[in-house]
């Protein structure tokens, strides 16, 4: 299993952007203004830029912008499942209850809310994956029914992250079987509908 965010390799990166930086910083201003600026002003220019470039991956409207990016150029990457997204729940018995979800990923976290006519569910923990090049999301969450009477549980999936092509059109879609502490199972299906990860899901 790969994680696909690794913090070495992404701290590497940062470090080599910020000496990158800092060096044509220094030689530009030295160039244009200041002839006689000290080499160990380099120092203070790089912690400035390590600053920004970090601040900058950490605020999600401009990360999600890179991965855009990057996904343009390279189709492979993991998508950005950011959004809203609907589908249905499968129980044991073959009953289908519709659901709906939202997700919200940054670069170092991913979070996803479904709801039911029924029930809703937080997130406990996720982490994105590759597996053989093929995309996985290990969730593991916790559901409140929406009878009070009924006693929360927790469960967990191994979503397969895949595009569909649907009525012409092509969808992200996740899709994975699921096992709660209950020791209940089935199978849920999840497709989405927009990006947009500020929408109102809930049926209640």
């Amino acid at each position: 299993m790969v994680r696909i965010i690794r913090f070495d390799s992404l701290l590497k990166y940062v470090a080599y952007t910020t000496v990158a930086l800092s060096i044509g910083i220094y030689a530009f201003v030295q160039a244009i203004w200041l002839p006689d600026y000290s080499l160990f002003k380099v120092v203070t220019i790089s912690s400035i830029v390590s600053t920004f470039i970090v601040t900058l991956l950490m605020l999600p409207s401009c990360s999600r912008k890179i991965w855009a990016f990057i996904g343009y150029i390279n189709e492979s990457i993991y998508p950005d499942l950011n959004g809203t997204w609907k589908g249905e729940i499968t129980l044991e018995d073959g009953k289908a209850i519709d659901v709906r979800a939202v997700v919200r990923q940054t670069l170092l976290s991913t979070e996803i809310d479904i709801h039911g006519e029924t029930m809703k569910s937080v997130t406990l923990d996720t982490t994105p994956s590759m597996e053989a090049g093929q995309k996985k999301l290990y969730y593991v969450y916790r559901a409140d029914p929406k009878n009070p009477a009924w006693p929360s549980y927790c469960g967990s999936t191994i979503f397969d992250v895949r595009r569909v092509q649907l009525e012409g059109n092509c969808q992200l879609e996740l899709s994975g079987k699921y096992f709660t502490d209950r020791k209940t199972v089935g199978r849920i299906v999840l497709r989405q509908l927009g990006t947009n990860n500020n929408h109102d899901v809930s049926f209640y």
